[in-house]
């Protein structure tokens, strides 16, 4: 992937929308109902982002996640198989782990110590029938974790509670095409970042991330894409953004001056490609209906593996950008307070065509 052609996207770029339009109203960036809503009809009824595989990589890592609100573990199995549970013990309900482990053989509750296989099959419910005793006729294959369903594109593990989804590759469909050109085959982690706690409402990030009508504002230190290169992207519930940048353009040292890809997969996959060989994956993890969790990844995809100053420099570039439009996103959650945001504010017909998008399927997955 060495040329802008191989980006062509156009084909999904969206039109001038023919009026103003008005955004989600402040509720649901604040009510612990509306999210309550999120979390019982749209996360745990779609496929949604929950981990990078390439961090689960041997038999018996594990890790826990919060999906909709809901803990889960992913874990490793001895067959090379990623799987997904529900981390809640099948005796009482005790939450399994709180951390990430690594080569663990087996799997025991540190409540009753009832021990499950890497695969999640009860193997010992000690003493359940009495002193080293069983319980006549206690089924332990009806008594194992609960799986989630789980599916892999590339480094990235997605999860759906409910089991009724759309099929998966249906899911990763709109993406797949917007990715068309894109070679993924040397695809390599570089660098995590964790980005911490942000003080907003897990979609005043999808939106910032959507629209580029704040980049010469926000990003005018950081980066060097003007607006005017730029344009909204839709396909599907695949929604972003592109900026084109001539080859021949060169911006300053430490900034970012090249054609890129802004896309996310509805609800929080989010994915940028920056031309000739990086690629950026976001985590957004809901918290509360005010907090995120936000991690990155960086990832090489292209030439000469980069050496430790390069990825030292990819690292701070991108911290600099997340922490300024964290700056931005907290004062939307904030100004969220005011009774004058009770109708949404507005959203321009050019530049934020795809986050309306973005919001009509909020809309339509919590109604």
């Amino acid at each position: 992937m060495n040329e802008t052609a191989d980006l062509d996207i156009t084909r999904f770029r969206t039109g001038f929308y023919s009026e103003v339009m008005r955004g989600l109203p402040r509720e649901a960036y604040l009510s612990d109902e509306f999210m309550r809503r999120e979390n019982e009809r749209l996360f745990a009824r779609r496929w949604v982002f929950a981990a990078f595989a390439h961090e689960l990589a041997e038999p018996g890592d594990l890790e826990p996640v919060t999906v909709g609100g809901q803990p889960l573990v992913l874990i490793r199995g001895r067959d090379g198989v990623l799987r997904g549970f529900h981390n809640a013990c099948a005796h009482r309900g005790a939450k399994l782990f709180n951390e990430p482990a690594c080569a663990k053989r087996t799997l025991t509750c540190p409540y009753h110590a009832w021990t499950y296989d890497l695969e999640g099959k009860l193997l010992a419910a000690p003493n359940f029938g009495g002193w080293r005793q069983d319980v006549p006729g206690f089924d332990k294959s009806a008594h194992g974790l609960k799986p989630v369903s789980l599916g892999i594109f590339h480094d990235w593990v997605f999860v759906n509670i409910d089991g009724e989804a759309e099929p998966f590759e249906a899911f990763l469909r709109p993406l797949k095409e917007a990715l068309e050109g894109t070679d993924f085959g040397r695809l390599r982690p570089v660098a995590r970042i964790d980005l911490g706690v942000v003080e907003a409402n897990w979609k005043f990030l999808m939106e910032n991330f959507i629209e580029p009508y704040h980049v010469p504002v926000v990003h005018h230190s950081t980066t060097e894409q003007p607006l005017d290169d730029h344009y909204p992207l839709v396909n599907g519930a695949c929604i972003g953004s592109a900026v084109d940048i001539p080859a021949d353009r060169v911006g300053r040292a430490g900034t970012l001056a090249v054609s890129s890809r802004y896309l996310t997969l509805f609800p929080t996959f989010v994915l940028g490609v920056y031309v000739p060989d990086e690629v950026g994956v976001h985590l957004n993890i809901p918290l509360s209906p005010g907090r995120t969790q936000q991690y990155r990844v960086i990832y090489q995809i292209a030439g000469e593996p980069w050496n430790e100053a390069k990825i030292a420099a990819q690292r701070r570039l991108w911290y600099d950008v997340h922490k300024e439009d964290h700056a931005m996103v907290e004062r939307l959650q904030a100004g969220r307070a005011s009774t004058a945001t009770a109708t949404g504010g507005v959203l321009s017909p050019c530049w934020e065509t795809s986050l309306y998008e973005f919001q009509r399927l909020v809309r339509e997955s919590v109604a």
